[in-house]
């Protein structure tokens, strides 16, 4: 898949450009061109010499070098695609606002190629407002954001903001230059987060899913051609995605009623929110005084959107989700057939690195026909992959 390719790799000022070294070894290993241009202060921390080496290309740095001139715009056309791994939160800037002020910018400014990006940042920086705001408008732009990891960072802290390992950057690359357009003209629901179910103006009943399983659904779903309808639960998390209609609901009852009103235009539907099963009967107008040792509430089932889901379906193919505890299988196989689902897709609280916040998942998938296919655990996206690869299936066998 990868013979041949040629890639445009962007190194930028960040502890992770280490990693960059590997990423160029395995991109020569698997039979792309590489050239690299490196950002001055990415130089303090890996060496032109060594990029030069492994991708056996000289290494640009400046517009101006040496009485010659690098043509940002002949490198920008070269490319089939233009990778900049690790991604800082001074380059992530620029992209966002345009600034071009050095070899780097100006050749993504002139890039005519898919832009796919690898951030590495502390994790304050990270979540920060005015960083979250700069992704979300690089990818209204149509570049591709690399999820980051969860693990130990730069400054001793243990938070989100580690740059994808190299092998996993290799993965997205391929999926990215073998990308399918198989769902142009379909139209797609899913659904994210969770629902937060009133106890009073202050309180609520819900639970701690992120929205990031569903978000990468929809992402992979737009990249393959689909207009997706993301009805998301509340969530921190940004899906500004191009292709992508974000409806924003908070309780069980509007994610229902935004849900079905948008059921009958589209292919495909996955309901891959976590939905709370109950709702407090009669929720308190005012905040509720802390006046008694005990609070008792009288809770009532929210409304089945799967169920309601399945019992309209024509032609639609229709995807749940079952996050399970005990006896896991036994409920996603009653789930597929109770709600009339085409697919139902497992994942266990009790296998590690999978479930609610994670930026992975592992997941079994059972189909109509009796089919069950457990996938070892893997990044969100890729998650999103394989279960867009099954819907795909059914769409066209």
């Amino acid at each position: 898949m990868m013979q041949g390719k040629k890639i445009l790799l962007g190194v930028t000022g960040s502890i992770a450009a280490y990693k960059s070294l590997l990423l160029v070894r395995l991109l020569v290993k698997e039979g792309a061109e590489v050239k690299v241009i490196i950002t001055p202060s990415a130089k303090d921390f890996v060496t032109p010499l060594s990029l030069a080496t492994l991708s056996k290309h000289p290494v640009l740095s400046d517009l101006f070098e040496e009485n010659t001139w690098a043509n940002h715009v002949e490198l920008g056309r070269w490319a089939d695609l233009m990778l900049i791994a690790p991604l800082s939160c001074n380059t992530l800037a620029k992209m966002a606002q345009g600034i071009c002020d050095n070899l780097l910018m100006a050749t993504y400014l002139s890039a005519t190629c898919p832009v796919v990006t690898a951030p590495a940042m502390d994790e304050d920086m990270w979540k920060h407002p005015s960083t979250q705001a700069n992704l979300a408008r690089i990818q209204e732009y149509g570049n591709r954001v690399i999820q980051v990891e969860r693990g130990e960072l730069a400054s001793g802290l243990y938070g989100d903001g580690r740059m994808a390992e190299p092998g996993t950057i290799l993965d997205y690359i391929k999926t990215v230059i073998g990308q399918k357009q198989d769902l142009v003209g379909k139209r797609a629901l899913v659904t994210a987060g969770p629902t937060y179910e009133a106890i009073d103006p202050v309180r609520f009943i819900g639970n701690h899913s992120s929205g990031k399983m569903g978000i990468a659904i929809a992402w992979e779903l737009a990249r393959r051609g689909a207009q997706v309808d993301l009805v998301l639960g509340p969530s921190s998390l940004t899906a500004d995605y191009q292709g992508v209609s974000v409806h924003k609901v908070t309780s069980a009852e509007e994610m229902y009623n935004t849900s079905l009103g948008i059921f009958p235009a589209v292919n495909i539907a996955v309901m891959s929110a976590a939905v709370a099963d109950f709702r407090p009967v009669t929720p308190a107008g005012e905040k509720i005084k802390k006046k008694e040792d005990k609070l008792i509430l009288e809770l009532t089932r929210t409304k089945d959107i799967l169920l309601a889901l399945g019992q309209q379906k024509k032609q639609q193919v229709l995807v749940g989700f079952a996050l399970e505890t005990t006896g896991e299988r036994a409920y996603a196989l009653d789930k597929l057939k109770t709600k009339n689902a085409d697919l139902i897709v497992l994942n266990s609280l009790n296998d590690a690195g999978a479930g609610f916040g994670y930026d992975t998942n592992k997941v079994t998938i059972f189909d109509r026909q009796g089919g069950e296919t457990a996938y070892e655990r893997k990044p969100k996206q890729q998650v999103a992959a394989d279960i867009v690869d099954r819907i795909v299936n059914i769409m066209y066998a």
